[in-house]
C-alpha cells in the first residue's frame, strides 16, 4: 500500500510553527497579523469554509473579521469595503469567498484588491510575478501542494509532473510553480484537459501525478504506473444513504484501487483540503511581515 500523505497533520504542525511566530511577531515588533474575510450570501460550502478559516486563524493567532452580507448585496458597496480595507494598517490581508452571485463582477472585485493584501494570490499582479518567479502571494492550493511534497521528502526536481485540470485556481498556477528555477520545482510539466488525446498514455509517464479535474474517478488504476506519487486535488460529494448527512467526499482519484500501485497518495479527505487553508495563513503573516518590513 502508498504511503498516505497526510495533509491534515501537515497542516497542523504548519499551524504550530504559524502560532510560535506571530507570538514572536506580537513579542518583538508588536504585530499581529489581520485577514478580513468577506462572504456574500449563504451557499453552505462558502459558509462552513469561512468558518474553517475563522478558526484556524484563532488557532494561531491571527486577527480575523468576518464581512457577512445577504446574497442581494451590491457590487458597489463590496467594492467600497474593499476599498476601505486596502487603507485599514490592521487587515494584512483580505479574502472574497467565491463563488460570488452572479450580479457581481468577480473579476471587478478580485482587481479591486490591494496586491499586497491579495493573500489568495488571483489578482494578475501575482499571477505575474509567480510567472516570472519574482517573490509574491502563491494560490494558497498550488502552494499547498508543493509544501505537501517537499515536506513529506518527495523530490521533485527532474521529475516529470502530470497536472489533469488547467483551472486558473489549481492546474496552471501548479505548473508555473512547479516549472520554476527553484528548490522545491525545477520538474518538467505536463498539463492534460477534457480535450487532451491518450489521456492515460501520459499519466502513466508521471512520476508525480495531479488530479484536479473535479469528477470523481477521473484517475483509475490503469492510468498509473508503480511508484507514481499521486495528488489527489478533487473533492466530489456523492450520495451515501449510509451517513447522516446523507453523502460523503471522494477525490477525482479512483483511491482503493490506484492506492496499491502508488508509492505514495493524498487522501480526500484531509489531504489537499487542510493545506489550502494553511497556506492562507502563512500568506497573511508573509503580508503582516511585508507591510512592517520584516525580512
Amino acid at each position: 500500500m502508498a504511503i498516505i500523505l497526510s495533509g491534515k497533520e501537515l497542516a497542523e504542525t504548519m499551524r504550530q510553527e504559524m502560532k510560535a511566530e506571530i507570538e514572536r511577531l506580537k513579542e518583538k515588533h508588536n504585530l499581529v497579523p489581520g485577514l478580513a474575510v468577506v462572504l456574500i450570501g449563504d451557499d453552505p460550502a462558502s459558509v462552513s469554509y469561512v468558518k474553517g478559516k475563522e478558526r484556524d486563524c484563532a488557532k494561531v493567532g491571527i486577527l480575523s473579521r468576518e464581512y457577512k452580507f445577504d446574497a442581494d448585496y451590491k457590487e458597489e458597496a463590496l467594492l467600497k469595503l474593499i476599498n476601505d480595507l486596502n487603507r485599514d494598517i490592521e487587515i494584512h490581508g483580505i479574502l472574497v469567498q467565491l463563488p460570488l452571485p452572479n450580479h457581481i463582477n468577480e473579476d471587478r472585485v478580485l482587481y479591486a484588491i490591494d496586491p499586497e493584501k491579495d493573500v489568495d494570490g488571483f489578482h494578475p499582479v501575482n499571477v505575474g510575478r509567480m510567472m516570472i518567479g519574482t517573490p509574491g502571494f502563491l494560490p494558497c492550493t498550488p502552494h499547498g501542494i508543493q509544501q505537501l511534497l517537499m515536506r513529506n521528502g518527495i523530490e521533485i526536481e527532474g521529475k516529470h509532473v502530470v497536472i489533469v485540470g488547467r483551472s486558473n485556481i489549481v492546474g496552471k498556477p501548479l505548473a508555473m510553480i512547479l516549472v520554476q528555477k527553484k528548490p522545491g520545482a525545477n520538474a518538467t510539466i505536463t498539463i492534460c484537459h477534457t480535450r487532451t488525446k491518450n489521456l492515460a498514455e501520459i499519466t502513466q509517464s508521471a512520476d508525480i501525478l495531479v488530479a484536479a479535474a473535479g469528477r470523481p474517478h477521473t484517475v483509475t488504476a490503469d492510468m498509473v504506473r508503480e511508484g507514481t506519487v499521486v495528488i489527489d486535488v478533487g473533492v466530489n460529494r456523492i450520495e451515501d444513504k449510509t451517513r447522516e448527512r446523507g453523502y460523503r467526499l471522494i477525490g477525482d482519484v479512483d483511491f482503493e484501487a490506484v492506492s496499491k500501485k502508488a508509492y505514495a497518495i493524498s487522501p480526500v479527505p484531509g489531504g489537499v483540503g487542510p493545506m489550502t487553508r494553511t497556506m492562507l495563513l502563512y500568506n497573511t503573516i508573509q503580508s503582516a511581515k511585508n507591510h512592517a518590513g520584516i525580512e
